[in-house]
């Protein structure tokens, strides 16, 4: 972890927060990956970040499924990133229920 790491997740958390808080999610929150990407930015290649969200539905944390959102609504979250979100060019959204998901991220 890093201090610009850690700007960036943030910046990506207020965006998710602010876009997703009138939703009836359990849990919704970004999570930056590792790995460099590939993107396009002014015509020319990019290797930026990625991230990605996820909003929960789940009574107990136990179990829990993806939050069925608009695609409208995840459009919208992935443009205010990349746009407020210095060096990122991917954003995706993670559909997989727990089991066998989790929602934590190590």
């Amino acid at each position: 972890m890093t201090p610009e790491r850690i700007e960036t997740v943030r910046k990506a958390t207020a965006v998710v927060e602010e876009l997703l808080k009138d939703t009836s999610a359990f849990q919704y929150m970004a999570i930056l990956h590792e790995d460099r990407v590939t993107g396009i930015r002014d015509g020319k290649r990019d290797f930026g970040q990625q991230i990605e969200v996820r909003c929960w539905e789940s009574i107990d944390a136990r179990t829990a499924t993806p939050t069925r959102l608009s695609f409208e609504l995840l459009e919208k979250v992935a443009e205010e990133i990349i746009r407020k979100v210095p060096g990122i060019v991917s954003v995706t959204y993670n559909i997989t229920p727990k089991p066998p998901s989790t929602i934590e991220v190590v």
